[in-house]
């Protein structure tokens, strides 16, 4: 199993569930996972960069952890997501937390209302009419997302 802990959540996959990149699409210059996110195995807590980030990409690629070479976000791995989503671009990271049941809208440190914006928004929305459980989350703060267009925060 992967793990990958973001935002005070810990998330796990079972490996045959792991998808790869959607055709066209690359991470590019997105490192948003590399400071969004919390991560464990490298002592990095969700905000700062990791230290192994340098500029466009990671200083230790060929021998990250595990769990990074297991993540992948939504947008990556979606057919339906623009190009214009991605993380870097919107100032989230999409993502699933099948651990909890959840899709999640990680921001930014420097974009904590990301998921505001009128198309992350509507995304969202989208989402939570198909009975999924949506929640936004930037650093300690989360809110959940209704398909009624409403919010509010977690409890």
């Amino acid at each position: 199993m992967a793990r990958e802990r973001g935002g005070g959540y810990e998330r796990r996959y079972p490996r045959e569930l792991i998808l790869t990149a959607a055709i066209g699409k690359s991470c590019g210059a997105c490192t948003m996972c590399c400071s969004a996110l919390e991560i464990d195995s490298l002592q990095k807590p969700a905000g700062p960069s990791c230290r192994h980030c340098v500029g466009a990409g990671c200083g230790i690629y060929a021998k990250r952890p595990q769990v990074c070479r297991d993540f992948e976000c939504e947008w990556l791995t979606s057919r339906t997501l623009p190009q214009n989503f991605r993380p870097d671009r919107i100032g989230a990271i999409l993502m699933e937390d099948a651990e909890v049941d959840e899709y999640r809208a990680v921001c930014a440190p420097a974009r904590p209302l990301a998921w505001r914006h009128p198309r992350v928004f509507a995304h969202l929305v989208a989402v939570a009419k198909t009975g999924r459980t949506v929640v936004a989350k930037a650093g300690l703060q989360a809110w959940r997302i209704f398909p009624s267009g409403e919010w509010g925060p977690t409890v």
